[in-house]
C-alpha cells in the first residue's frame, strides 16, 4: 500500500505573535506530518504568510512549511526568490501554495490592473509556476565557487536566461538566489474549483480536493492525474490529498449524526464533525480504499483541535502502521516520496558538450 502522507492547516489569522504559529508547527512535526500550511489573502488583514514561515522555520526540524503566496499583484520574479529563500532558510523543506487574488476590493490595494475573471487568473499563476521553475534553473546547483584565491564567487557560464514570457509578464534572469535545496520547492494548488485544474495537472506537486466521499475524491484525483498525463507529466508525480475542515470537538466520542460514513457538505467544503478515533477510521478507510495519497486538515479550533489530532488521530494510525513514527528524510520532497527535479539548463549544456 503507497505511504499515507498527512499535512495540517496551522492558521490564527487574529494572531501577530510567531510562538503560537510555531508552538503548532512542532506539535505537528511531533506527529511526523507531512507538512503544515499557513492561508494568506489580500482580502483581510493578517500576517504574512511567507514571513511567520521563514520566522518558524529554524525553530523547527523536519516538517515541511507552506505559505500561501498569491500570484495575482505580485511580481513572479520577487515570489519565486521568496519562495527559494524559504527553502534555504529551512534547509529544503519550503512549499508553495499558489493561489490568485480576484476580487475588485484587492485590485484597488495595488491600483495596477482590474479584477478579473478567476480561469484568466489561474493561467496566469500557472505562467508564474512555471516562470518560477525556470529562475530556479537558472542557476545549476554547482555555479557557486567561492574561490577566495581568484576572487571567483560564481562561474557565469552556469548561470543562464529564463527568457520566459508569458500572457501578462515576461522575466528574463537569472534568478538573485542560488538553485534551492530542493531543487524546486513543492507546490501546492487547491484543485477543487474547476478554474485551477488545468494549473494543478500542470504545475502542482500536491493537489487539494474538497470531496465528501471517497467515491468523488477518487474521481477527483483520475481526473487530475488524467490532465496531467495530457500534459506531458508522469501522473504519479501528481499527489492528490483531500481537504477537510475537522472539528474533534466530540473529544472521544463517536462521530456527529450523519459524519460516521464520513464528512458532510458545508457551505465552506467537506467538513468532519466527530471524536479523533473516528477521524483515524475514515482516513484509513479512504487510504486502503486507493482514493487519495494524503489528507490535508483543517482545525475549527487551532490549538484544541491540533492537539486530538496529533495526539488522537495520528498516534492511533501510528499504531496501527498506517503511518510513519519519524521521518525518513530531511527535506519536504523526501517526506513526499518525490524526487528532486534536475536542471533543465544543465541538461542542455551536457547534451551540448
Amino acid at each position: 500500500m503507497p505511504s499515507l502522507h498527512l499535512a495540517v492547516a496551522i492558521d490564527r489569522p487574529d494572531t501577530h505573535e510567531a510562538a503560537p504559529y510555531l508552538e503548532s508547527a512542532l506539535l505537528a512535526e511531533h506527529g511526523a506530518l507531512d507538512f503544515v500550511t499557513l492561508h494568506d489573502s489580500f482580502a483581510r488583514p493578517g500576517p504574512d504568510a511567507l514571513a511567520v514561515a521563514a520566522r518558524i522555520a529554524p525553530g523547527t526540524a523536519r516538517i515541511g512549511l507552506v505559505p500561501t503566496v498569491t500570484t495575482t499583484h505580485t511580481e513572479p520574479f520577487h515570489v519565486q526568490a521568496a519562495v527559494a529563500t524559504l527553502d534555504w532558510v529551512s534547509h529544503g523543506r519550503a512549499g508553495w501554495a499558489l493561489d490568485v487574488s480576484a476580487t475588485e476590493a484587492e485590485a484597488r490595494l495595488f491600483g495596477r490592473r482590474r479584477a478579473a475573471p478567476r480561469e484568466e487568473l489561474w493561467r496566469e499563476a500557472g505562467d508564474v509556476a512555471e516562470a518560477a521553475a525556470r529562475l530556479w534553473d537558472s542557476w545549476e546547483d554547482d555555479a557557486e565557487i567561492r574561490d577566495v584565491a581568484t576572487g571567483r564567487f560564481i562561474d557565469r557560464d552556469k548561470l543562464h536566461y529564463a527568457d520566459f514570457a508569458g500572457r501578462t509578464f515576461s522575466v528574463r534572469g537569472p534568478s538573485i538566489v542560488p538553485r534551492p535545496p530542493q531543487g524546486h520547492p513543492v507546490r501546492v494548488v487547491d484543485a477543487t474549483a474547476p478554474q485551477a485544474r488545468e494549473t494543478a495537472a500542470r504545475h502542482a506537486d500536491v493537489a487539494l480536493v474538497r470531496a465528501a466521499s471517497a467515491e468523488r475524491a477518487d474521481a477527483a484525483r483520475a481526473e487530475l492525474r488524467g490532465l496531467a498525463a495530457r500534459y506531458g507529466r508522469d501522473p504519479q508525480t501528481l499527489l492528490v490529498f483531500a481537504a477537510l475542515d475537522v472539528d474533534l470537538g466530540g473529544g472521544e466520542h463517536a462521530a456527529e449524526p450523519g459524519h460516521g460514513g464520513g464528512p458532510l457538505p458545508t457551505a465552506g467544503g467537506p467538513a468532519y464533525r466527530g471524536g479523533p478515533v473516528d477521524l483515524a477510521e475514515l482516513i484509513a478507510d479512504w487510504h486502503r480504499a486507493g482514493a487519495v495519497d494524503g489528507f490535508h486538515l483543517t482545525p475549527a479550533e487551532p490549538r484544541r483541535d491540533l492537539e486530538r489530532l496529533v495526539n488522537g488521530t495520528v498516534a492511533l494510525l501510528q499504531h496501527r502502521g498506517l503511518f510513519r513514527t519519524f521521518y525518513p528524510g530531511s527535506t519536504l520532497r523526501e517526506h513526499l516520496g518525490l524526487a528532486r527535479p534536475a536542471n533543465r539548463y544543465a541538461a542542455l549544456t551536457g547534451e551540448s558538450a
